[in-house]
């Protein structure tokens, strides 16, 4: 099994943890450039197979991506913490041979409760999609 690359070199962070397990991300090529609490960076390279019957980047990958940014950055210690909900606003559309880039970032986190926005670009900064994702953190630890 291949795994998401990570990037970052400061201590070791749960979200980590759970990125070594993530088959899912791996599986995408998405590199974890950053995994700061509360912040996040993820970027993936569009392949042929990621695009639909227009040939442009299929929506359910864009939404992974910034899914696992939001993920990453709302893993900020040691409680699991899952989506609660997330909407997506796509923008303008890509194609095979792009990378897209994810920045996650933490607007609040109160109680059990947190809501990360998540903007994804492609290479020139253009805005592909807008995510907002709600989370719930759990009585579980990494």
């Amino acid at each position: 099994m291949t795994q998401a690359t990570t990037q970052a070199t400061d201590a070791v962070r749960p979200n980590r943890a759970m990125m070594e397990r993530d088959r899912a991300s791996a599986s995408l090529g998405l590199i974890v450039e950053r995994d700061d609490p509360g912040h996040a960076v993820v970027s993936m390279r569009v392949r042929d197979d990621m695009t639909n019957g227009f040939q442009i980047t299929h929506g359910g990958f864009v939404f992974a991506l910034a899914d696992t940014a939001f993920a990453i950055a709302c893993n900020e210690d040691d409680r699991v913490t899952v989506a609660a909900g997330a909407d997506i606003s796509f923008l303008k559309p890509t194609v095979s041979g792009q990378t897209l880039t994810a920045t996650a970032i933490r607007r609040a986190r109160t109680g059990r409760s947190g809501i990360y926005d998540v903007t994804v670009v492609d290479e020139q900064g253009d805005t592909v999609a807008e995510f907002r994702g709600r989370s719930r953190t759990t009585s579980q630890t990494f």
